[in-house]
């Protein structure tokens, strides 16, 4: 049965200056699915989510949220999540809280960092720093998140974490669009991916879709054959892409 789409991009492209970096991408986003994305280095994957969020006008074509009025509509994660040092970790999630008024919700416990609740943010591992990163993108219960490769540079066992995360957020009814490189994990855990190759699409469909359209037994053979395997990454104003 299909449900009727919370966020949904229409023949979108964007360009830095002369740079077409994604283009004419169209997708619906549907509430309690994980979208993963995933693309060779400067495929456009951050300018495409940053663009779905909102962060980033369309060159051409729209961007539509047609979910239920939230104060904040659209949560994100950024790559690189920062917080001011000398607060906690409490005190850092607190802040952000009281932005939308929100009460009563753990957000420290839903993502794992309770016990590291005192811990000053300086103080915090990289991945730690991505748990507090989505704590931050789901205040206010946004019914769309974006995360912009929440397990990058972490151990395997922090970025399967990360990805439980998602998938709670998911099972919550939230729509979570996420980028990867490690497509092992996507195929364990996305509802649909999204395979981008030089700003374009080039594969759309679950995990098990794509493997047997392609007839590969592993999402790896599929994004191996679908794409060029482009390294050369686009960064424009300090955003890779």
């Amino acid at each position: 049965m299909t449900t009727e789409a919370i966020l949904r991009a229409d023949a979108v492209s964007h360009s830095f200056d002369e740079v077409e970096v994604i283009d004419d991408i169209s997708v619906d986003v549907e509430p309690g699915e994980v979208m993963a994305i995933v693309g060779p280095n400067g495929s456009g994957k951050t300018t495409l989510l940053r663009v779905l969020a909102g962060l980033l006008p369309s060159t051409d074509g729209t961007v539509e949220y047609r979910g239920p009025d939230r104060e904040r509509e659209i949560g994100y994660l950024p790559q690189r999540p920062t917080f001011r040092p000398g607060f906690t970790v409490r005190e850092t999630i607190d802040f952000y809280r009281a932005l939308v008024d929100e009460e009563g919700t753990d957000r420290l416990s839903q993502v794992g960092l309770a016990d590291a609740a005192d811990r000053r943010v300086e103080a915090l591992s990289g991945g730690m720093t991505r748990l507090l990163g989505i704590a931050q993108a789901t205040v206010g219960d946004p019914p769309v998140v974006v995360l912009d490769e929440p397990g990058s540079g972490l151990d395997p066992g922090m970025r399967r974490r990360t990805f439980e995360v998602t998938n709670d957020l998911a099972d919550d009814g939230t729509a979570v669009l996420v980028s990867s490189h490690d497509l092992s994990l996507v195929e364990r855990t996305a509802d649909r991916v999204l395979v981008l190759d030089r700003g374009t699409v080039v594969a759309d469909g679950s995990p098990d879709e794509l493997l047997g359209t392609h007839g590969m037994d592993s999402l790896w053979d599929v994004f191996g054959e679908a794409t060029t395997g482009s390294t050369d990454a686009v960064d424009v104003a300090g955003v890779t892409q």
